[in-house]
């Protein structure tokens, strides 16, 4: 298992030198923070990830959580974990003051969420749950709600969850059946199922709150009659005490990885006495769970590059000690095998991870950057920062989930054999990695949303300004001799993107929604790769300003290997952009065309 899961000097580069993240504690919300503490965040990060989490990472995918006498039984520090999580103030580290939290700009906490899913996934999400879980509550509970439940949430004592999915919807939301009878008594009887929620049942806590989508009886169709409730797995009587409140566990699945968090089936109201307490208005759930889940949804982004990240210092370490072969120059047989490093193409998938992980969390940092800007601005600043948040969502998190796969899977071609057997850790990391393009909307969700909403709203207002974004920075480097190459390719590339948006909006414009929308998952793919290279080159202005100083020894090292890593991406990956935009500008319609029955044998 490497010691190095993670580059604590490029979280710092992205922090104070890309994104210069001290500067929004010149703002009255963020007054109290400066950098030495977010470097002591940073620190206690790394301290409670090396201690508790990394230790026990291959542990718990070999001893996965099991369903004994009605209760799902996890392993022993899950329940350690969410406690410090708790004492630690990690729960709720980016609430505000007046909830109880530290203020902390939701980028160092994404910045810490990224340490300890590269340590350790599974066990990195039961925290992070529970605070997507009480944000909800916040945002739109009850302060008698918040008085009965963030204590203890934000304690670690008690999980917390979102459950949407049903067996008969998936990812159709609006035709969820869970039913909400109205009573009498200030809840509604809750009656129905859900499956695949994490950690939804586990003896780490002593309860479990789940913020649950269902539909009050007699609701309009559809997502129009969506409704949020609050459903405890045991609830609070009168007396103060907790009750069971007939949240039943009726199955937990076994997975192909991300198996220390258990994904579990949820049966409601099997004895008629589930209770569920209404969170906001009827009929508004969905617009409240998109606030969890576009935090989430760039959780889920994060988890992905973390994982990568895991897995490319584990191959960069074997590839640096593993002796196979020689130079290709040397033809003496009898020459000693060199470090399998010392092969171009072994450098190859080395600087392909290398791109992928920085360049995806860039993307991830600017996203939370915009978050936190929302925060403290006002006007049209904070309208242009929130239209920007709302675009790159689906990027940030389908480009670095499907990304990771591929980076994941290149580190353990580094390993050769010995990365396909569980002697080392890289054939866990590539199927804990497998699930980020499937949880939290699928990739092909996020295409649909991307072009079929994001492009186009407000009269493709959010585009225009995104646009204008990317052209700053290319405005930027165009001031540095050394990135006048990138900085034409990247326009080249921006060029390339209108086109291929024109041309897909016009059939929409042309009411053909099927050849609109049909290949927006390759649409989703074109955008973020060109994404990420204005990523790369917003951190290769960075690198080329500290190049001019007389760098020697590690931080010469750092800059150097950050230069090559940026001109892999626009080597190797900005140019797939081609392939994609002559297929979405050919706009076949095969898969509009292929019928069932011509699936055969």
């Amino acid at each position: 298992m490497a010691e190095t899961f993670i580059s604590e000097r490029n979280l710092k580069f992205l922090l104070y030198e890309v994104f210069t993240i001290t500067d929004l504690t010149g703002y009255p919300y963020y007054e109290d923070h400066s950098q030495e503490v977010f470097d002591m965040v940073l620190d206690a990060a790394m301290k409670l990830s090396k201690d508790l989490l990394l230790p026990v990472f291959e542990e718990m995918d070999k001893n996965q959580p099991e369903f004994v006498d009605g209760q799902i039984k996890v392993h022993p520090r899950v329940g350690e974990f969410m406690r410090a999580a708790g004492e630690g103030g990690w729960i709720n580290a980016n609430y505000s003051y007046d909830a109880g939290g530290q203020q902390l700009p939701l980028t160092v906490t994404l910045a810490a969420h990224f340490i300890f899913s590269a340590a350790n996934y599974s066990a990195s999400v039961y925290p992070l749950l529970t605070s997507g879980a009480a944000r909800l509550i916040e945002s739109f509970g009850t302060e008698e709600m918040k008085e009965k439940y963030f204590a203890r949430m934000f304690s670690g004592e008690w999980q917390g969850t979102m459950a949407m999915t049903e067996p008969q919807a998936g990812s159709s939301l609006s035709d969820i059946t869970t039913l909400a009878e109205p009573t009498d008594n200030g809840y509604y009887n809750m009656k129905g199922q859900k499956i695949f929620i994490s950690a939804a049942d586990h003896d780490g806590v002593d309860n479990v709150i789940h913020l649950m989508l269902a539909k009050i009886k007699d609701a309009p169709p559809g997502v129009r009659g969506i409704s949020l409730f609050v459903v405890p797995k045991q609830r609070i009587d009168e007396n103060g005490k907790l009750e069971f409140n007939d949240v039943h566990v009726s199955g937990i699945y076994h997975k192909l990885g991300y198996r220390g968090s258990p994904i579990v089936q949820l049966s409601l109201g099997d004895n008629g006495d589930c209770r569920g307490y209404l969170v906001g208005e009827p009929h508004k759930g969905l617009t409240y769970m998109f606030q969890l889940m576009n935090e989430a949804r760039i959780d889920v982004g994060l988890g992905a590059a973390a994982i990568a990240s895991a897995a490319y210092y584990a191959a960069l370490e074997y590839t640096r000690v593993r002796p196979q072969g020689r130079r290709l120059t040397d033809k003496d047989p009898t020459l000693p095998q060199v470090p399998i490093i010392e092969h171009a193409d072994v450098k190859r998938m080395l600087l392909f991870q290398r791109s992928i992980i920085e360049g995806s969390l860039s993307l991830l940092f600017q996203c939370s950057q915009y978050a936190d800007y929302e925060k403290v601005l006002t006007g049209e600043e904070r309208k242009r920062y929130s239209l920007l948040l709302d675009l790159l969502t689906p990027v940030a998190k389908s480009y670095p989930s499907e990304m990771a796969i591929l980076s994941v899977s290149q580190g353990l071609q580094c390993l050769g054999g010995y990365g396909y057997c569980d002697e080392f850790p890289l054939e866990q990391y590539y199927r804990d990695v497998r699930i980020h393009p499937i949880h939290e909307g699928t990739t092909g969700i996020h295409g649909i949303t991307l072009l079929g909403r994001n492009i186009t709203m407000q009269k493709g207002r959010a585009y225009k300004v995104y646009l204008e974004e990317v052209h700053k920075t290319i405005q930027s480097a165009g001031e540095y001799p050394a990135l006048q190459s990138q900085t034409r390719e990247l326009g080249e590339a921006l060029d390339v993107l209108n086109d291929v948006t024109q041309h897909l909006v016009g059939f929409a414009q042309e009411g053909k929604v099927g050849l609109f929308l049909a290949d927006s998952t390759l649409y989703l793919e074109l955008f973020g790769i060109i994404c990420v290279a204005w990523q790369w080159l917003k951190q290769a202005i960075t690198i080329r300003k500290a190049l001019e100083h007389n760098l020697s020894g590690a931080e010469a090292d750092f800059y150097n290997g950050k230069n090559y890593a940026f001109r892999y991406f626009f080597d190797y990956e900005l140019p797939k952009i081609s392939g994609l935009a002559k297929t979405l500008k050919k706009s076949s319609g095969i898969t509009l065309a292929m019928t069932d029955h011509l699936f055969t044998d």
